[in-house]
């Protein structure tokens, strides 16, 4: 099941900006908690939207970044300020609705798959690696590789 909320009679996904300094996963759990009341956790990121000249985009290029959450809690207290109706969706049903953006449409087939074929078709996964900078660490977005992959130390 995927969370929805009817902004402008459209479904779509629960979303919003960044903190300076915040992290995807972060973001994405704080923007589904403040717009539904749902507490959850960070899994993936599985998709991102750019665009340029967007109205909305403060005059800069836009990202938008999906990610897979793990829901902690189902009982939905949504923000009236940001949504007409929130609701959770069979992703069968999603589908087939034509009242969404087509990212939400679009998202809703990739969910269906990696719930069929399993989520290693579809995730990015998460790993912290140390920066070049002494103490630093950054975060890497990506498929995951094969155990074999990861830990080989030369080229054969």
């Amino acid at each position: 099941m995927v969370i929805q909320r009817m902004l402008k009679n459209m479904w779509k996904l629960p979303g919003g900006l960044s903190e300076p300094g915040e992290d995807i996963g972060d973001t994405a759990v704080r923007e589904v908690f403040e717009e539904t009341g749902i507490k959850s956790e960070f899994r993936s990121l599985l998709s991102i939207r750019q665009q340029h000249t967007n109205p909305g985009a403060f005059g800069k290029s836009d990202m938008y970044i999906i990610c897979r959450l793990k829901p902690y809690s189902f009982t939905i207290n949504f923000c009236q300020r940001e949504c007409l109706r929130c609701e959770w969706m069979d992703l069968h049903d999603l589908v087939k609705t034509e009242n969404t953006t087509p990212i939400t449409s679009r998202v809703a087939r990739l969910l269906l798959y990696g719930y069929r074929e399993g989520f290693d078709k579809i995730d990015f996964t998460v790993e912290e690696l140390p920066a070049v900078y002494t103490g630093l660490f950054y975060k890497l977005y990506h498929k995951e590789l094969p155990e074999n992959y990861r830990t080989m130390i030369g080229m054969d």
